[in-house]
């Protein structure tokens, strides 16, 4: 069972929701199989005009006409989107894929039909751009074929990986979810430094977006661990060892330790309380 076998709806038409509904038709999935929901009806536009999948204000609509449905919605709404719309999906039928941040299997399933097939995912918004990192788990009732599907639709986006258990999914909110904000405050550190030390702030931003996109460029592409390439360009007396040294004085990784920590928690607690 493949994706391109699929009927594909959206409950949520908002950015995510559009980025995973491009990476479906840039892989060749039909836009005539791709229907998405949205209260907006300037975001069913959008949707319309820039992909050629079908739209509509009904999510009963979306749950009856597809074999695969992605939950898009703020996690505060799942409830009210859900309410009234897994009423028309037919017996085993769909599966669900949830992106509302935090909201958990157990939670999801009070707002699904008995025995329901969600599959929990946790992407990050690099996806906007294909270049995505995502988590997902499944419940009992999800099969072999069914995370088969939902790894195709986020490998569209970016890359996968498939957690053992719910729980991991926090971790994975604290280290890729929330981590695109740490890189920019990174990046944003950098270019302030640049400018201390003499440079433009534009050379100075565009230099430090080259930089931190070309050192991951480089880790992805080669079969050297990011260990052993910071060693490779650390020449002893050199400037880079100069710099390490100074962050490693200042605590840098045990600040980065601590961010992924505080926002794994962060998410444990948000999940008890839903």
């Amino acid at each position: 069972m493949t994706l391109a076998d699929q009927r594909i709806g959206f409950i949520g038409g908002g950015a995510m929701a559009e980025a995973l509904a491009g990476g479906l038709v840039a892989a060749g999935v039909a836009p005539s199989l791709i229907l998405a929901s949205d209260v907006e009806a300037a975001r069913r536009e959008q949707l319309a005009s820039a992909l050629g999948v079908g739209t509509t204000d009904d999510n009963a609509r979306v749950a009856r006409e597809s074999d695969v449905v992605v939950i898009a919605v703020k996690p505060g709404v799942v409830e009210a989107a859900l309410a009234g719309s897994s009423g028309g999906a037919a017996q085993g039928r769909p599966l669900w894929i949830s992106i509302a941040a935090g909201v958990p299997l157990a939670r999801l399933a009070r707002s699904l039909p008995a025995q329901a097939r969600i599959v929990r995912a946790m992407p990050n918004t690099p996806a906007l751009v294909r270049a995505g990192a995502t988590a997902l788990c499944g419940n009992a009732a999800v099969g072999p074929g069914d995370l088969a599907v939902a790894r195709e639709l986020f490998e569209g986006v970016g890359v996968v990986w498939l957690a053992t258990r719910e729980e991991q999914l926090d971790a994975v909110t604290g280290l890729s979810g929330s981590g695109p904000a740490y890189v920019f405050a990174m990046l944003e550190a950098l270019g302030a430094a640049g400018e201390r030390m003499g440079l433009p702030r534009a050379a100075a931003d565009r230099l430090a977006l080259q930089t931190v996109y070309g050192a991951a460029k480089l880790a992805l592409e080669t079969s050297r661990s990011p260990e052993a390439l910071r060693k490779q360009v650390s020449s002893p007396g050199g400037t880079t060892l100069a710099g390490l040294e100074r962050l490693e004085a200042l605590g840098f990784a045990a600040a980065i330790d601590a961010a992924v920590e505080a926002a794994t928690r962060r998410s444990r607690a948000l999940g008890k309380q839903a």
